[in-house]
């Protein structure tokens, strides 16, 4: 045989040896490992990626991502403008009543503000059904203890009480409250009483200190003709100095004109 002959066919026999064939001979053990166990390893590998960082992302539109406004404060009308530029959706999900807040107001929101979300989400709100009224109990005819406790019940405030002299009216009760009996006002607002006291007498009610300070309760205490007795002073770093902590006498009493009235006055450190 040529020389050229044998050339040939030896170029032929390294080819038909094939890729890798001499790491990985044909027939041999590392062979049929690399291409039974490795090789489809690799597939799935190359397919998790692919899916994982293309296909996926395509799905669940990965980096359309965008901080969620905060809605609290604003009106549904003015929420729902929002949200349609967002491409977001509201659904209401309870309403409550908050002192304070106009009707419609948004108070809470879900998801919470800045929580990164997508388009088409779907925000739930808590809106306000603005302050809830209530309406004046029927007062007049009671007592001012029984005015005060039909007052607490109905969640409102004891406000001024004053009063008026008729022979021609039941005398220690109430004679009209104001507002008057019916009127829807906001909860925890204060009724204030006239209280008839039959004829001219020598009779006043204790009006609340509490709160005030001393000037302030000494000129309230004389406007109801009492005065201001024994002032304890007390540590209290949680009030101004001289605020009345204490009255000796509960917020209705009734008392005699010119009583003394013992008050502990706060004091600092």
């Amino acid at each position: 045989m040529s020389p050229i002959q044998t050339s040939q066919l030896s170029q032929k026999q390294k080819r038909k040896t094939g890729f890798l064939s001499d790491k990985l001979p044909p027939g041999s053990l590392k062979r049929k490992i690399a291409f039974r166990v490795i090789l489809p390893l690799l597939i799935i590998l190359v397919l998790v990626l692919i899916v994982d960082d293309i296909i996926m992302p395509m799905i669940t539109r990965h980096g359309d991502e965008f901080p969620l406004p905060d809605f609290a404060g604003l009106t549904l009308v003015e929420a729902q403008l929002l949200l349609s530029e967002l491409d977001l959706e509201y659904e209401v999900s309870s309403e409550e009543f908050s002192p304070g807040q106009e009707r419609g107001i948004i108070l809470n929101q879900f998801p919470v503000a800045d929580t990164r979300v997508k388009s088409g989400r779907v925000v739930k709100f808590v809106v306000s059904l603005g302050q809830k009224m209530v309406p004046v109990p029927e007062l007049a005819g009671l007592s001012v203890r029984q005015a005060m406790l039909d007052l607490e019940t109905s969640k409102m405030q004891l406000g001024e009480i004053a009063w008026a002299f008729s022979d021609t009216l039941p005398e220690k009760v109430v004679v009209f409250s104001y507002p008057a009996a019916g009127t829807e006002i906001p909860l925890g607002s204060p009724v204030n009483l006239m209280v008839n006291r039959g004829r001219a007498s020598n009779f006043t009610y204790m009006p609340k200190v509490i709160g005030l300070t001393l000037d302030e309760a000494g000129k309230r205490l004389e406007d109801k003709l009492l005065r201001v007795g024994i002032v304890t002073h007390r540590q209290d770093e949680n009030y101004l100095p001289e605020t009345v902590l204490e009255q000796s006498e509960a917020e209705g009493t009734e008392l005699d004109v010119g009583t003394e009235i013992d008050l502990v006055v706060s004091i600092t450190g």
